[in-house]
Order: C-alpha cells, then structure tokens, then sequence
C-alpha cells in the first residue's frame, strides 16, 4: 500500500486552505484611494514697493469690506466644473484649502487698497467705521469644458453702499474667463487665479472711481453697469 498518497493529499489541502485564508485577509484589507490636493487662489502679482505704493489724500474716505458672499453651489470648498449647461459637478481628488469666498476677502482687501483712493480698507468684523461699503458676490467660479481649449469663468457682483445714509451708489457686475493650459485641476486652478487677478483690477479701478465721483459731487448714483 502506497502511504504517500494521503499524505500528499494533506499537504494539498492544508496549501489550499491557506491560499484561501490568504485571499480572504487581502479582500480584508483596505484599498488605497488617491490622496486629495488641495489649492489656493492667491495674488498673481508681486507687491509694489512701499515707497512706490498710491498714497491716499488726507480727505480720502474709508472703505468696509464686508466678507464675500457666494451663491448656491459655490459656496463650498469644492472645484466645479461644467461639461453641459445648468449642471455643476466637482472633482473628486481635488479641492480648494478654503471657500472661495473665504480666500477672496483678504485679495478683494489688498486690491482695493493699492488704488490709493481711500484712506483706510478695513475687513469686517472690525470696530472701525467707514463712508463707504464694499459688499460682492461670488456668482461663479467654474472650470468650462464645454469650450477648446477649457477655460475658467469668474463672475463676482459688486455693491458700493454709503455707510451714512445705507444707499447703493453703485454696483457691477464682473465677469472674466481665462483659458486653462490643461483640461484638469491644476491647469483650472491657475486659469482661475489669472481670472480672479483681472476681477480684482476691475473692482479696484471700480471702487476708486466710485469714491472719486462719489466724494467730489456729492454721492450722486451712477446707474448700474456690467462689465
């Protein structure tokens, strides 16, 4: 009688039993997912020199800022993007450090002030008090493939209020695209940083001819503009 045979019988079963044991620890196991990147919009400008920065008159009003708004859908860290009409999406692996809107208040700050048109440019919540407010809206700030090459469209609503009084002297509405040099997150997050760049020129240039105009005859009201 042949006493191999059982023998190699166990072995092969035993081999197979932890073949199966093995296979059933890995599925056990966790699958690794990409790790999230996260972005920032930042001024894509150096700073001018202190010595060469506007200097405000000393009759120069002071401007509020109130933090950003944003509408429904962008008012979250995520980065959207557009493939068809009326449908926001997001990327999966990538996100914003923060709001958008939330980023912005410092940049919309820092904008205003290099104009030289007001004496001071405070961020709310602050105990100073101002002549002028700034209130803005994100309407959108999203990643369009609906286009070649894709680019990245900004729009952001603008409100200039006398503090005084509570009047509107102004608003705009700005709206900027710029092309994306990749159709992924990255090349949109510079597209939007470029994007937002020229909004903050824009609404610069928008709130020191406001304050100008305002100041030297009297707060009239400029009937509203889009640019």
């Amino acid at each position: 009688m042949n006493t191999s045979s059982p023998v190699r019988l166990g072995r092969l079963c035993a081999a197979g039993l932890l073949l199966t044991l093995a296979g059933g620890c890995d599925a056990l196991r966790p699958t690794a997912t990409p790790h999230p990147a996260f972005y920032s919009l930042g001024n894509t400008r150096d700073a001018a020199p202190a010595e060469i920065r506007r200097t405000a008159p000393a009759a120069a009003p002071t401007m509020i800022v109130n933090p950003p708004q944003a509408a429904a859908g962008f008012d979250s860290a995520r980065i959207i993007y557009v493939r068809e009409a009326h449908k926001l999406e997001y990327f999966a692996h990538s996100e914003w450090v923060d709001p958008p809107a939330r980023m912005l208040a410092p940049l919309l700050v820092a904008a205003v002030e290099s104009t030289g048109a007001f004496r001071a440019v405070v961020l709310t919540p602050s105990a100073a008090t101002g002549d002028l407010r700034l209130d803005t809206e994100i309407i959108r700030l999203q990643h369009e493939f609906r286009t070649r090459p894709s680019r990245v469209r900004f729009t952001l609503r603008a409100y200039i209020v006398d503090n005084t009084t509570r009047r509107v002297l102004a608003w705009r509405e700005i709206d900027e695209t710029a092309p994306a040099a990749s159709d992924d997150p990255y090349g949109g997050v510079l597209a939007a940083n470029r994007a937002v760049q020229a909004a903050l020129d824009n609404l610069a240039a928008f709130c020191a001819e406001t304050a100008r105009s305002s100041f030297k005859a009297g707060a009239p009201t400029p009937a509203p503009s889009i640019h």
